[in-house]
């Protein structure tokens, strides 16, 4: 016998002998074999299986595939799933392809205790379903963070979501909307597509999404509906500059396999799809995979090998590393005992032995795969990071990656000590829809192209802060003032063109009777009938907030409350006797009696009247003390007596006049010092100490004498003017009390903030303008009009300058929110236009709007009124 015949005989033989002592377990596998993913994924196994038993023929166990066809149809999958489960007596299943079918199948697997294996039904919603059912794929809910990433980074406000009417489609819906909403992102729309999605209906649909303002799209889609959405949205213009659309992995991974007019229509979409690692071993089966895969697949050209390929390659290694754990410990007779199955019911199905054992081996099979590392947590496949991707030409380039602990990043780095980014400038050069390398602002306002209406109040008075006129002739609007000034201001600062128009919003009739107020303007915007948005002197307020979204306050809130002054009489015959009270009188008598004795104790033994009778003593203890120089001993000087009569005569005039100023005070002082020592020197000429000490008694005196002088004098004059301005009210209780009328501005909403106070609402007027504020508080409450006015803090201080001196603010001012824009709900500009508020707030742009117009208003003030 020749060699190579031996050869021959040998292989045989050995053949023989190691089939004869193999353990086969028998494996199910379900799949949509007409599908892109179920040809991918049966290629795949196949290859898997030829490469597994090749490197290790030491095994003494083999997974023999059991295939049947699902046909894209869940009773199919149910159905195949019965056949491989009672007839063919499987200890797995690999697949079903689909969730909805997996749905199912996975409670057929949990009473048979048959494991179902999935490398392709993603939906979180099939986790934990029963513990028999283990995903060897990505969730879905895994790539939720990514996308969130991607709308955080571009501060998207608002997103709609697209996604299908299956199990599939669903499945995700929790998940995505939690993590948008973490990210303060707001889905604006849900469109669900029904599984029979005609064309029509996609049209309707995405003509109803054209109309929205929000500009980004998220979609959830298989292949063939996401396929069928695309080419639409081409056809009717939405996959142009100012539109983002950001695609799930289910969609990107298959990019490369569909049609070039698809790949035309989704030129610019973002996507995330599970980043695979690169190894010398995944690009050896890449190459081979892709030689093969063509050669059974003529009409599929695949440009690259796709992750639902991958996963089913580690899913049959997996699961042939477990099988060989549990066959070493089992018998072979003891594996084919699996199933006992009653005749005639075809739900009525056996319990499997090995599938338990087969489902713990799997779930500590850990191992380094071609997709990555193989390790199940849960019944799932361990969360890895995801590529972002970007369509562009044939196929997808990556611009970024995302990471669980990092966030978004250019290059992979497993090792991140930094804080979690979001960050706009880790991404690479991003090509947009419509060629553009512009970062959509995720919204257009308004749509269609058509001016922003912005409707302005528009009423006879308190349109000091804005104006609006219209020309009867022409029929146009000229609006002026503050607030419009304010508003042109922000909108010229957002990084965007936004174009709008003023649409007046008649607060009256022409007959006078009224028509709307503020709360009616906000609530129009809110119905964006007519109105887009509002301006004007627009309080914040709680009601308002459930219509409308503001923006931050461009200007400052509050409440309070102007009354009448009242003045006293100034012909008050005893106004003079005001300021001497009662602590004045006991100061200036003990002054006046110690001065008076210290003169008599320290004259009495130098003047010659000291030894006068009592009674002469007694008239100079009351007169020396204000004038010491009339009484003088004779004989005297004849030319200082006359000096001294001039200057005693003048001080008796000056001390019964009321000196008002520092000059006269201060000369009366500095004559009183001289004159007293000029006398008192004269008389005590000689006297030694006794002189001195009399000396320094009587200019102390006239120095107490000049001080309660300039007391009474700064006392008289305060009452003579501060205390004059009275307000005739000095308490709100007390109007409430005495069930005063009070008023405010007709058509706000201090009404119900006057109620809430405690006021009767038969108490409270209405008034249209500042003037006829002023005439009801002329007449007050008695004269049918009223006491005391209430307004914001900027109206009151205008009618404070137009009236100067009539009122004035009394009572506490009651905190409200400024004044603001109103946009509609959820409007994606309030966001930005706060914003600008913000930067125009703090560069001084608004301060100086204002101060514009206080001088423009000053001057206006000087020519048209008259102070008061």
């Amino acid at each position: 016998m020749d060699f190579p015949l031996l050869l021959l005989l040998s292989a045989a033989l050995f053949s023989t002998v190691r089939t004869s002592s193999t353990v086969d377990f028998q494996v199910g596998v379900i799949l949509d074999l007409d599908s892109p993913v179920g040809r991918i994924g049966m290629s795949c196994l196949s290859m898997a299986s030829s490469d597994f038993y090749s490197a290790h023929t030491d095994y003494k166990t083999k997974l023999v595939l059991n295939v049947r066809d699902s046909n894209n149809s869940v009773v199919d999958a149910a159905a195949a799933a019965l056949d491989l489960i009672k007839d063919v007596k499987v200890d797995v299943i690999i697949g079903p392809q689909k969730s909805t079918q997996a749905n199912f199948v996975m409670d057929l697997g949990d009473r048979a205790h048959v494991p179902i294996i999935s490398f392709s039904a993603t939906s979180p919603s099939l986790i934990p379903g029963t513990p028999y059912f283990v995903q060897t794929a990505q969730s879905d809910a895994k790539q939720v963070q990514a996308i969130a990433s991607i709308v955080k980074a571009f501060q998207w406000s608002q997103v709609v979501i697209i996604y299908e009417d299956t199990e599939f489609g669903h499945g995700i819906m929790p998940y995505l909307c939690n993590a948008l909403q973490d990210v303060n992102t707001r889905v604006s729309y849900r469109s669900v597509f029904p599984k029979s999605a005609t064309d029509d209906f996609i049209s309707k649909e995405l003509y109803k999404m054209m109309t929205m303002q929000t500009r980004v799209f998220v979609v959830h889609m298989t292949q063939c509906h996401g396929t069928k959405l695309f080419k639409k949205a081409k056809e009717l213009g939405m996959m142009s500059e100012g539109y983002a659309w950001i695609a799930t992995s289910g969609l990107m991974d298959l990019f490369n396999l569909v049609d070039f007019d698809v790949v035309e229509a989704m030129q610019g979409v973002l996507g995330v799809k599970p980043l695979i690692p690169n190894s010398k071993e995944l690009q050896s089966f890449a190459g081979r995979w892709i030689r093969i895969f063509l050669q059974a697949n003529q009409d599929m050209k695949p440009s690259e090998t796709s992750i639902f390929g991958l996963w089913a390659y580690d899913t049959f290694t997996a699961l042939a590393t477990a099988a060989e754990r549990v066959g070493n410990r089992e018998k072979n007779s003891e594996m084919n005992e699996d199933n006992v199955n009653p005749a005639g019911e075809p739900f009525c199905l056996g319990v499997s032995k090995k599938g338990p054992k087969l489902l713990r081996a799997l779930l500590a099979t850990r191992f380094r795969g071609l997709a990555g590392e193989f390790n199940l947590v849960n019944g799932q496949l361990e969360q890895t990071p995801y590529q972002i991707v970007n369509a562009v030409g044939r196929g997808v380039r990556e611009v970024g990656i995302w990471t669980p602990s990092g966030g978004i990043s250019r290059e992979l780095n497993l090792n991140i000590t930094s804080s979690y980014s979001t960050s706009k400038e880790n991404f690479r050069t991003i090509i947009w829809p419509g060629d553009s390398t512009t970062a959509p602002r995720g919204w257009e306002f308004p749509v269609g192209g058509e001016k922003l209406r912005i409707g302005v109040p528009q009423k006879p008075g308190f349109n000091e802060f804005l104006k609006v006129d219209r020309d009867p002739q022409t029929n146009s609007t000229e609006v002026s003032g503050y607030y419009k000034d304010i508003f042109d201001s922000v909108m010229a600062s957002l990084p965007y063109a936004i174009r709008y128009e003023y649409t007046p919003y008649p607060f009256f009739n022409p007959d006078g009777s009224r028509r709307g107020n503020y709360d009616d303007l906000v609530y129009q915007v809110s119905l964006q009938d007519h109105y887009d948005a509002a301006l004007g002197d627009i309080t914040i307020t709680a009601n308002r907030s459930i219509y409308a979204d503001f923006t931050l306050p461009y200007a400052e809130g509050g409440v309070t409350c102007i009354v009448p002054i009242k003045y006293e009489d100034v012909n008050d015959v005893l106004t003079f006797l005001q300021p001497l009270t009662k602590e004045l009188w006991l100061a200036t008598g003990a002054f006046y009696i110690s001065t008076a004795l210290a003169v008599w104790i320290l004259g009495s033994r130098i003047i010659s009247s000291s030894r006068d009778p009592p009674g002469q003593h007694a008239g100079m203890f009351g007169y020396f003390p204000f004038f010491p120089g009339d009484y003088l001993p004779p004989p005297c000087d004849i030319s200082f007596y006359f000096e001294w009569k001039l200057v005693s005569t003048f001080f008796r005039s000056l001390d019964q006049i009321i000196l008002l100023s520092m000059p006269f005070w201060f000369l009366n002082l500095c004559l009183h010092i001289c004159l007293n020592f000029r006398i008192v020197h004269y008389m005590v000429k000689g006297e030694g100490i006794q002189g001195s000490l009399l000396c320094l008694v009587l200019v102390t005196w006239a120095f107490v004498a000049s001080l309660l002088n300039s007391t009474y004098t700064a006392s008289l004059s305060s009452r003579l003017t501060v205390q004059r301005l009275q307000p005739t009210i000095t308490d709100v209780k007390q109007l409430i009390k005495n069930g005063n009328y009070v008023g405010c501005q007709e058509g706000s909403f201090l009404v119900s903030f006057l109620i809430k106070l405690g006021f009767n609402e038969s108490k409270i007027k209405t008034y249209k303008s500042a003037e006829d504020c002023n005439e009801a508080l002329m007449l007050g409450s008695e004269n049918g009009g009223i006491s005391a006015y209430y307004d914001v803090l900027p109206h009151i201080r205008m009618i404070l300058s137009q009236y100067c001196g009539k009122y004035m603010i009394i009572g506490p001012t009651y905190r409200t929110d400024g004044f603001a824009f109103a946009f509609p709900k959820g409007s994606p500009a309030v966001a930005d236009i706060s914003r600008a508020i913000i930067q125009l707030t703090e560069n001084g742009t608004i301060l100086e709007i204002e101060q514009r117009l206080r001088y423009s208003y000053m001057s206006s003030s000087f020519t048209s009124h008259t102070p008061v």
